[in-house]
């Protein structure tokens, strides 16, 4: 959210807090009925993890997805990930992502996935239960991604992956829309079967305390990331550099939590853009948009404007040479169960059990059948 609503609802909040009671009451009496199946869900043939937060964006949420996809691809695991599109037009639905697609149709994050990563499928559609079944009956994944599936309790899941920011363990702790961000109250976190944090090392530790008060009756564990670049490359034809030589540079960024590009920026190239133009999270670039950006470039003697791969699948063909992206990844750090104890090697062996569990199920089922035809025989 921006400072400005967070700064509304700081003073509002006397106000707000007996909506919010309301609003967290509705969103429990929801969960219960999910819980109880008495409203409907799918449950799909596949290993399924949500990826998911408890308040609104900025938490990582793409990145965690991006790689999952990653680690998926890289073991040829066949998988489908679907979403809800924020502010994507598809033509019909559910509507399949290819890497040509329009970002108007598309969606800015669904588009640079699918472009990111060919060989997964990446559907689009609100209704993710809808999106599961074509993608279960066309495609057959191993492993089935429900971005931003916190709240989207009408499909099943086998690991609710919750990502938080170090606010939410703060200040913002169990600040419940509209006096805060938070989209449930603290026990839907009980849901929850790891927690990821976007945060350095240092940061982690300092809000181990915070971690330890909040978290730790929950028995699950509390790993750490970050987004860290690896190198920049033109928009326009995907060419590469090791950076601007020292050279001034504009950024601009359409994003969740601007601040954290910046940082991002200053803590890459040692120092910070000349200055930062923020744009509205999915933000829809036009060619005025470039053509200010690159009057205010040159006015400011940068002969560079850096912005996020999101926002780059947006920007297109409209750039001209001066428009760079960041090349970004994940980087894991220590975690609740030990230094060392990080998300990936967490995943490896979550995913390796689902599938001996799997094995096992189907062994009973065959032996069943075998049983059952002897029976009859």
């Amino acid at each position: 959210m921006s400072k400005t609503i967070s700064e509304l609802q700081r003073v509002l909040r006397p106000v707000l807090t007996p909506i919010s009671w309301v609003y967290a009451g509705a969103m429990r009496v929801r969960a219960g009925l999910y819980r109880r199946g008495l409203l409907r869900r799918w449950e799909p043939p596949a290993l399924t993890v949500s990826v998911g937060n408890i308040g609104w964006g900025g938490s990582g949420k793409t990145p965690v997805a991006d790689w999952l996809l990653g680690w998926a691809g890289s073991r040829s695991i066949p998988v489908a990930l679907l979403t809800r599109g924020y502010r994507a037009k598809p033509k019909n639905l559910p509507y399949e992502v290819k890497p040509g697609a329009l970002a108007e149709e598309a969606g800015d994050e669904p588009l640079m996935l699918a472009r990111a990563h060919e060989e997964a499928v990446v559907l689009v559609d609100p209704v993710r239960a809808r999106a599961g079944r074509l993608a279960a009956k066309r495609f057959r994944p191993e492993l089935i991604i429900l971005d931003d599936g916190f709240q989207h309790m009408a499909v099943e899941r086998h690991v609710n992956l919750v990502l938080l920011k170090p606010a939410d363990l703060t200040d913002g702790w169990n600040q419940v829309f509209p006096a805060g961000e938070w989209r449930e109250p603290q026990t839907a976190l009980k849901r929850a079967d790891a927690f990821l944090i976007k945060i350095g090392p240092k940061g982690f530790k300092a809000l181990t305390p915070y971690i330890e008060a909040r978290l730790s009756g929950l028995r699950k564990p509390v790993f750490s990331f970050r987004i860290a670049p690896s190198g920049v490359r033109r928009v326009v034809n995907g060419e590469t550099a090791r950076d601007f030589e020292g050279g001034p540079y504009l950024l601009a960024t359409g994003v969740g939590d601007p601040a954290q590009v910046k940082a991002t920026a200053t803590a890459y190239f040692g120092y910070p853009p000349v200055e930062h133009v923020v744009f509205a999270d999915h933000y829809a670039y036009t060619k005025r948009d470039v053509l200010a950006l690159g009057a205010r470039a040159a006015g400011l003697g940068c002969n560079a404007i850096l912005c996020t791969p999101k926002d780059a699948v947006k920007l297109g063909s409209m750039c001209t040479d001066e428009f760079w992206q960041f090349d970004l990844g994940l980087e894991f750090g220590p975690s609740t169960l030990g230094k060392d104890s990080t998300f990936a090697k967490w995943w490896d062996r979550r995913y390796e059990s689902f599938k001996l569990r799997r094995a096992d199920s189907l062994d009973d089922a065959i032996q069943h059948s075998e049983k059952g035809s002897e029976n009859n025989g």
